[in-house]
């Protein structure tokens, strides 16, 4: 069993400071729960998914499977079209080359306004 818990051989490789989808994937959802002001057993029991797993998804400790995704959207009130427009912009933000003289910790920041317009054009 591997450090993080999954079974297998060893990790693929990926580019340095190249994030790990299901990082990304678990920050969006915590995000979109939070704007709403919604606790996790709330969201939980409208998707119906168990809340410790709900929490593992948002901290990056499991891989959901495209219908957990759905449900867990749904029980937001948003689709997975906001899903991927955000992680697009994201993932783009952290590909983008850093300033001269800025150090970037890795982390991307806010997503820019614009990102309803990217979903479209992304979808």
């Amino acid at each position: 069993m591997r450090e993080d818990g999954g079974h297998g051989g060893p990790e693929p490789a990926r580019g340095a400071g190249e994030p790990l989808m299901r990082d990304l994937v678990g920050a969006a959802l915590r995000r979109a729960r939070l704007e709403q002001g919604r606790t996790l057993q709330d969201v939980a029991e409208a998707a119906q998914v168990s809340l410790p797993y709900l929490s593992e998804i948002e901290r990056g400790r499991k891989e959901p499977s495209s219908e957990v995704l759905a449900a867990v959207y749904r029980a937001l009130g948003l689709q997975l079209v906001d899903l991927v427009g955000d992680l697009h912009m994201r993932l783009r933000l952290a590909a983008a080359p850093a300033p001269l003289g800025a150090g970037r910790a890795g982390r991307p920041g806010p997503v820019p306004r614009t990102a309803p317009r990217a979903m479209a054009l992304a979808a």
